[in-house]
């Protein structure tokens, strides 16, 4: 099954979509920056990729709940992992431990946005460089202001949609460049 996002209802905040898993619909955030094509998308443009992205595994945080209800591969984060979001390093957009030589982010947060946290296969397979990293459907901070490029859903939201992710399913970014 694919999770639809698309623009929120006129009037609303730019950054405000709306994503909708089956008969289920939700309030969720996007970039800073819009949409983008997805061959357009940039490293730091804080927009996220229009297009179908394959949700390829979930991380949790083990020590803020057990591992949620899911059919896609599923790993406990560690204090230690991280996310390469050098474009010229070879493991550019993939999974590190830190510390890393090269720029990154820390995945295990101060904050809830990665307690639940799906990679994308946006610019995965293979990774170009520049053609961005990090691209994560993940918990939405209150009030859903905008996130560095990734789809985010309240907790509870996600973790409906989670119930029912399997191998296979998608979240398909809808709407019209910025």
């Amino acid at each position: 099954m694919d999770l639809i996002v698309e623009p929120g209802p006129e009037g609303r905040a730019p950054y405000l979509w709306q994503a909708r898993w089956g008969a289920e619909h939700f309030a969720c955030a996007i970039g800073r920056g819009g949409t983008v094509p997805a061959l357009a998308k940039r490293e730091g443009d804080g927009a996220t990729p229009l297009g179908a992205w394959a949700m390829e595994s979930l991380f949790w945080r083990p020590d803020r709940g057990a591992k949620p209800d899911c059919g896609l591969p599923a790993r406990p984060l560690a204090p230690g992992d991280g996310w390469c979001d050098a474009p010229l390093d070879p493991a550019y957009n993939s999974l590190v431990q830190r510390p890393y030589p090269a720029s990154h982010e820390a995945l295990w947060r101060a904050d809830a946005l990665y307690d639940l946290l799906v990679v994308l296969d946006h610019n995965r397979h293979p990774a170009l460089p520049f053609a961005g990293s990090a691209i994560f459907l993940h918990c939405a901070r209150p009030g859903y202001p905008p996130t560095a490029g990734c789809v985010a859903l309240a907790r509870g939201d996600l973790e409906r949609v989670l119930a029912g992710a399997r191998p296979g399913d998608r979240v398909v970014v809808r709407g019209r460049p910025a």
